[in-house]
């Protein structure tokens, strides 16, 4: 795969987000976004999500993962250490190759969401008679 320099930048611009962002309004969920030749595959880690907090939608090739977590809230609880993200988050993926949207898939396993997004496959190569 070659070298794309906008990628790395907005990978380590959302890991900075990442570690800048714990406000207690939204968080980043954890993503690999990884490629076969037939398909693309995103997973994320939302441990603790149930699947009606989750809203995924696809347009063209670009995958939207939107959601929010619930933190806790009791006014008898005084927190001493808070590391878990909780509140609304919303990242948004896009794809080089077309993707077949009647065929995407995902599923939550483990607080893992794991999307499938297969590629449409090329049109065959075809020869044209010069007459």
């Amino acid at each position: 795969m070659p070298v794309n320099p906008w990628r790395d930048l907005r990978a380590w611009q959302e890991r900075l987000e990442r570690l800048s962002s714990h406000h207690a309004d939204s968080w980043t969920p954890a993503i690999d976004v990884y490629e076969t030749a037939d398909r693309y595959i995103v997973a994320a880690e939302l441990p603790g999500m149930a699947r009606d907090q989750i809203e995924l939608a696809m347009a063209d090739s670009q995958l939207t993962i939107r959601g929010q977590r619930v933190g806790r809230s009791a006014e008898d609880v005084h927190f001493h250490q808070v590391e878990r993200g909780h509140g609304a988050f919303l990242r948004t993926f896009a794809f080089n190759d077309k993707i077949d949207i009647d065929a995407v898939t995902a599923d939550l396993t483990d607080g893992v969401l794991t999307v499938t997004l297969p590629k449409v496959p090329a049109a065959p190569r075809r020869t044209i008679e010069v007459r």
